[in-house]
């Protein structure tokens, strides 16, 4: 049967979502019935047993539950500290800022692999339980140690949290703004006192207390950030399931001739993407930096919504901003002209913590396919059935396919160069 015939189904698609829709936070027994119907999706389309595997892994949950409160209450306790001092001493100011500088750093060191857990994960928070659910398809003319990867994921876990998706995210970048605004301040205090440069004082004061204020405000509404098992998940990510599956259904037919092509269903990606931090630590040694190309579908589609259309994460920070997988999106792009598939590319201002991460982390190319609106209803218990849009899933295989094609195509372009 040519590829071109094969045609992927938009109720196939919506039942994908349909059959996933129901909350599953990772380590309950709802993820563990998602799991088993992972398993059992995958064998429906024709999959063997010997070609799943169901990878057990154990995560503490320090990291997405208490840590965010920990920082919050740390940064509360430093403005007003740093306050307190900005009337009294500038040595002291500085000397106070040079500490929480050195502690901040440390805490960040050890979250770049908080699945090793530590001191603070092992003892300051609870062990959980949880599964991945993985195909892959081998190549046809290259061996599988030869082969590059290409890495098709989504997450099968949802969560709710006090705040939707949309809010967490403003309140995160209300504290990242208002910190810099504070930092700009207090170097210009600084200045102002060794006489390098000339300002009101009043300017200064105001500005810091402004400042203080929305950091505090801030921490205030983050502390009170918890998680919940009662999201339906079907945009966060029964949408992204769907595709994975529809997609193996297809390259199942059709194995790539260069690529070992993956298959994974995630779990544990909402208490810090730990489901794809431990299928990176376990297949490292078989992936070579340029060899290795992930796309991760997280939120697709918002069905009535205005900017209801696929998306993909371009580019994060603050200055300069940083391209986030250029070359994938080269392709993406050149097949979604030919195609005549609208895709977006959109910035973030402080990046995103989704399954990409563990393979940035690595330097390999990874990328994040998702829709910003769906956001509005993430993590809540509004994230239900009636906001999935099949057309735009649809739509979203048809330009991933090309893609997957285009690049088995340039393989030695890709891989050898």
């Amino acid at each position: 049967m040519e590829k071109n015939k094969i045609i992927f189904q938009k109720e196939r698609l919506y039942n994908y979502v349909k059959k996933f829709c129901f909350p599953r936070l990772a380590g309950t027994d709802n993820e563990k019935k998602a799991v088993k119907l992972a398993l059992e999706t995958f064998k429906e389309i024709g999959f063997s047993e010997s070609q799943i595997k169901k990878r057990e892994f154990e995560f503490s949950d320090f990291y997405s539950t208490s840590l965010i409160k920990f920082l919050m209450v740390l940064n509360l306790i430093f403005n007003l500290i740093l306050l307190l001092l900005f009337y009294i001493h500038v040595l002291l100011t500085i000397a106070v800022i040079a500490i929480m500088a050195i502690i901040v750093s440390l805490i960040f060191r050890g979250l770049r692999y908080p699945e090793k857990r530590g001191f603070w994960g092992e003892y300051f928070g609870n062990i959980y339980n949880a599964t991945n659910v993985i195909v892959r398809i081998p190549p046809k003319k290259l061996t599988e140690e030869q082969a590059g990867n290409i890495i098709i994921s989504a997450h099968l876990d949802s969560k709710s949290q006090t705040y939707k998706t949309f809010w967490r995210i403003n309140f995160y970048r209300l504290w990242l703004y208002s910190g810099l605004f504070q930092g700009l301040f207090y170097i210009i205090f600084i200045l102002n006192v060794f006489s390098i440069i000339n300002i009101d004082s009043r300017f200064i004061v105001y500005g810091s207390w402004i400042s203080v204020i929305l950091i505090s405000l801030s921490n205030i509404l983050l502390m009170f950030l918890n998680t919940h098992n009662n999201s339906p998940g079907a945009l966060d990510n029964a949408s992204g399931m769907a595709i994975v599956f529809e997609l193996s259904r297809f390259f199942r037919k059709n194995p790539l001739n260069n690529f070992n092509i993956w298959f994974c269903q995630f779990s544990a990606e909402e208490l810090g993407t730990m489901g794809s931090r431990f299928f990176v630590d376990e297949h490292e040694s078989e992936f070579v930096k340029g060899r290795i190309f992930q796309f991760n579908f997280d939120i697709i589609s918002c069905a009535n919504h205005r900017l209801n259309q696929i998306e993909y994460f371009k580019s994060y920070g603050i200055f300069p901003r940083k391209k986030i997988a250029p070359l994938l999106s080269k392709y993406i792009h050149l097949v979604a002209d030919k195609e005549n598939i609208k895709i977006n590319g959109f910035h973030l201002s402080t990046g995103a913590h989704t399954d990409s991460v563990p393979f940035h982390l690595r330097d390999y190319d990874a990328i994040d396919i998702t829709t910003r609106a769906g956001a509005l209803y993430t993590h809540s218990e509004d994230d239900s059935l009636d906001k999935i849009d099949p057309e735009i899933l649809l739509q979203t295989c048809k330009l991933f396919k090309k893609v997957i094609l285009m690049m088995d195509k340039d393989y030695y372009n890709l891989c050898d160069n």
